[in-house]
């Protein structure tokens, strides 16, 4: 028995880096799926910002989607009340309620720290750290993980994933951007324009990884 669960250690280390790659760099959730465009065009103007933003993306999504895993198995499946002794209960209608209930919780906790620990970050951020409460990546991600019958090691790896995923593409769209302000930029073109232009160019850089 423990000769076969050393043979098969390879291959689980292998598939959650597989998940891995998928959701850092192949399925980017900001761009392959475009989820949390609007925080992602209003703070990538800045490196430092860009960066404390991104890391708390990455606290969010590696605690919420686990978290939504437990309420989705254990609360709110069919039958999946069966532990409390009603077999035959179905919460599925609650899904959004209760996933964006977790993910509002996981937010107040990340401002309450950053407002406490790095005031400057919390000023630079304004209205954008608490919008990652209805950020769509955030909640993406744990309709993905349910929709991808992900297990919960499963669900722990595309958490945390998705959010560095996430914070490289916003770090690098700022880092560029910072770049951009001393270039030579056509006029219909500056501003946004530029910038989705430079967003399909990365999405095409970071989809080349799909060939590993």
């Amino acid at each position: 028995m423990i000769l076969n669960m050393l043979a098969d250690e390879p291959s689980a280390v292998a598939h959650y880096l597989s998940i891995a790659l998928r959701s850092i760099f192949v399925e980017n959730i900001l761009l392959s799926f475009f989820l949390g465009m609007c925080s992602y065009l209003a703070v990538s103007k800045r490196v430092d910002s860009s960066l404390g933003l991104g890391v708390a993306v990455i606290f969010v999504l590696g605690i919420t989607v686990p978290i939504n895993w437990v309420v989705q198995h254990y609360v709110l499946d069919p039958g999946a009340l069966a532990w409390a002794g009603i077999p035959d209960s179905d919460l599925s209608y609650l899904q959004f309620l209760t996933f964006i209930a977790s993910i509002a919780t996981a937010v107040q906790i990340v401002e309450m720290a950053v407002d406490k620990f790095s005031p400057k970050l919390y000023a630079a951020l304004g209205i954008f750290l608490p919008l990652i409460a209805v950020n769509c990546a955030i909640l993406g991600a744990s309709l993905f993980m349910v929709e991808r019958k992900y297990a919960f090691g499963e669900a722990v790896v595309f958490g945390f994933g998705s959010g560095i995923g996430w914070m490289l593409a916003i770090v690098s769209m700022a880092a560029i951007r910072w770049r951009l302000r001393t270039a030579h930029i056509p006029g219909p073109l500056k501003g946004l324009g530029i910038t989705f232009i430079t967003t399909g160019l990365i999405a095409m850089a970071f989809m080349t990884f799909s060939g590993i």
